[in-house]
């Protein structure tokens, strides 16, 4: 009867919602509606950011059914080689061979038949460096997209050659990407039941993930430890700093040197963050007051479905409707600035369909020297899950800011910081959040002044800091802040690794 019911209301629902919807999504053409329109909203609008960045990869999860694994031989182990890749052009800096790069794949211990993969890129600089996390975000996308493209050691030409980045994260930091939850990039399954639906999975498979690295690498054990990310990583960083965090208090494994997180233009709070939206539209120039008006009318709808999916226990019909009905809201305001705008760049224009073309990663991750050096036979790569991404929709609209404080209190440093030109997560949705946080030092955070963070004597970004919490606007920059500003972002990493974020002059990152 309960089920009848939900489905009753949720028909209605539909009724109500479908008119709202963007073009930008299109459902599939019905004589009539039916549960599957709204059901399959979250992959479409999934297929469309996904094609948005050029990126069309075979499959929509890695699901390596072909793989047959011999039961014997099932333990938790990492399996990991050192790598070159093929086609890098010389450089006056450290030849490749100078430097540990390594691929490797984790049998998750909590799967039937998951194997997460991994790059990790020794520090051009020193081995006592901090070892660094990054997660990308989607939810789904696979993080060699920051390796190639952001603040990894290289640059894919336009050639396929691979040309050293000079702000690349590892001239800071040993790092590590991981290709995350499974299904992304290369990490895949053959079951699947291992397709991870909440921070819960996620987390705790990254944790059995770090535990492990860290056995396979004891020399690392004693370097601080951070965990960086953006976007849908606003969701997964808080996830796995709390668990990293529990786990030490509880005497868990080894011991993982835990001393801060920081999120980059990321998706925390949804609430605060979706009501930002027509704001930060308006102020941009993006939307009039007339339609500022009539979007801002569907804020209140979107308020009260998080609240519903909270405590429907995040599961359900109710989170599928609180998606759908927040999502109108980006959807509304991209329909009215129309004209190709870049919803990760306002200042850049799509080409059709196209905002970033990402194309050549995929091409590049194709070649059998590459899947040679990398240790991946023929496994799948896939770029962006749509699969994963439609999974996830019953996390999207949780508050994984409420973690957060006890983190601060326990000295946790956090930062989050923003590029001031993406729509999509956007700094003004992300310095609300981090402003109503509550904790011991809110009141002192939000007294603090605003003040230049400086790169070269130029300001950089406009930066608000109080004990262990930092938050960052960039300046000039969108989405993907180590890709539009790398020298910034690089120095942003290393002075606030080191606690120098807050000073008022900067050196040039060498």
């Amino acid at each position: 009867m309960e089920s009848a019911f939900s489905h009753t209301i949720l028909s209605f629902l539909l009724l109500l919602l479908l008119p709202l919807f963007s073009s930008a999504t299109k459902f599939p053409s019905n004589d009539h509606i039916d549960l599957y329109s709204i059901a399959s909203f979250p992959k479409l609008q999934a297929e469309k950011l996904i094609s948005d960045l050029n990126l069309f990869p075979d499959d929509d999860i890695n699901l390596a059914a072909h793989v047959v694994h011999d039961p014997s031989s099932e333990t938790s182990k990492i399996v990991e080689k050192r790598f070159e890749f093929p086609s890098i052009r010389a450089s006056s800096g450290p030849s490749v061979q100078d430097l540990g790069h390594h691929a490797g794949y984790y049998r998750l211990p909590h799967s039937k038949a998951a194997r997460m993969f991994y790059l990790f890129f020794e520090s051009r600089n020193n081995s006592n460096d901090p070892v660094v996390i990054w997660l990308t975000g989607g939810p789904g996308c696979s993080s060699e997209l920051a390796v190639f493209y952001e603040n990894g050691p290289f640059k894919i030409a336009n050639n396929l050659s691979l040309v050293w980045n000079d702000y690349g994260w590892d001239k800071a930091s040993n790092i590590l990407f991981v290709d995350q939850p499974i299904g992304t990039g290369f990490s895949y399954t053959s079951d699947e039941s291992d397709i991870r639906h909440d921070e819960e999975g996620v987390s705790n498979d990254l944790y059995d993930f770090l535990q492990a690295f860290f056995t396979q690498h004891p020399q690392y054990v004693k370097n601080e430890f951070y965990i960086t990310g953006e976007s849908y990583a606003g969701h997964y960083i808080p996830a796995i700093a709390s668990r990293v965090h529990k786990g030490n208090k509880a005497k868990e494994g080894i011991h993982i040197n835990f001393k801060g997180f920081a999120i980059g233009n990321g998706l925390t709070n949804p609430e605060i963050q979706y009501k930002a939206y027509p704001d930060y539209a308006l102020n941009m120039g993006l939307i009039k007051k007339s339609d500022y008006e009539n979007v801002s009318k569907l804020v209140p709808d979107c308020e009260r479905s998080i609240k519903t999916c909270a405590t429907s226990g995040g599961g359900g019909d109710a989170c599928l409707i609180s998606y759908s009905l927040c999502t109108n809201i980006f959807n509304r305001i991209m329909d009215i600035a129309g004209n190709g705008v870049n919803y990760y760049d306002i200042r850049m224009k799509c080409e059709g369909a196209l905002c970033y073309d990402f194309s050549n990663m995929e091409t590049f991750l194709d070649q059998k020297s590459v899947r040679d050096a990398l240790g991946v036979g023929d496994i799948n790569f896939v770029s962006c899950s749509s699969t994963v991404y439609d999974a996830m929709v019953n996390d999207w609209m949780r508050n994984l800011e409420v973690g957060i404080p006890a983190l601060l209190e326990d000295g946790i440093k956090v930062l989050v910081y923003a590029g001031e030109y993406d729509l999509i997560c956007n700094w003004l949705g992300n310095s609300r959040w981090v402003q109503a946080m509550q904790w011991s030092g809110q009141k002192k955070f939000n007294d603090s002044p605003t003040v230049p963070f400086q790169v070269d004597g130029a300001e950089a970004g406009q930066l608000k800091t109080y004990g262990p919490l930092s938050f960052l606007k960039v300046h000039n920059a969108g989405h993907m802040v180590p890709m539009d500003q790398p020298k910034a972002a690089l120095e942003m990493l290393r002075s606030w690794m080191q606690g120098k974020l807050a000073m008022a002059e900067r050196i040039s990152p060498k």
